[in-house]
């Protein structure tokens, strides 16, 4: 059984085989981890789950990740998790904005390895909890 101590992840793809790869690896790393196969049921799970972080496909059927990233984030209000979109539109090393583009402030290439994945998102989520204790 995971330990819901390392945190909730909400896995957002309509990628059947990438979807168990990904939840696979955050499941192994201690996440507890919530999937959803498209953007409308994405935001919904954020709603039942209200997770730590979300990570989302870009293109979806029925809501694509640009749209469910920003919903998420508008939702969420002042409580907004980390956010991170996965698209095969580029590739390269992940990339962070300081302002959100396309609703996610952190991008990943779809091709980044599950494991660079979830150390990645280890990464925004600690620092997330470094900034909020500080505060």
């Amino acid at each position: 059984m995971a330990a819901a101590g390392r945190g909730k992840i909400l896995l957002v793809d309509d990628d059947k085989f990438f979807l168990k790869v990904l939840s696979d690896a955050f499941t192994d790393a201690g996440f507890l981890v919530v999937t959803a196969r498209d953007g409308v049921l994405g935001v919904q799970a954020f709603l039942d789950e209200a997770p730590d972080a979300v990570i989302s496909d870009l293109v979806m059927p029925r809501m694509g990740g640009v749209s469910t990233c920003l919903e998420i984030a508008r939702l969420a209000g002042e409580r907004e998790p980390v956010i991170v979109l996965l698209t095969s539109m580029f590739q390269g090393a992940p990339h962070e904005h300081q302002i959100p583009e396309m609703g996610a402030k952190v991008h990943i290439p779809k091709s980044t390895s599950p494991l660079d994945i979830v150390i990645i998102v280890e990464q925004l989520l600690d620092r997330k909890r470094r900034g909020n204790s500080a505060a």
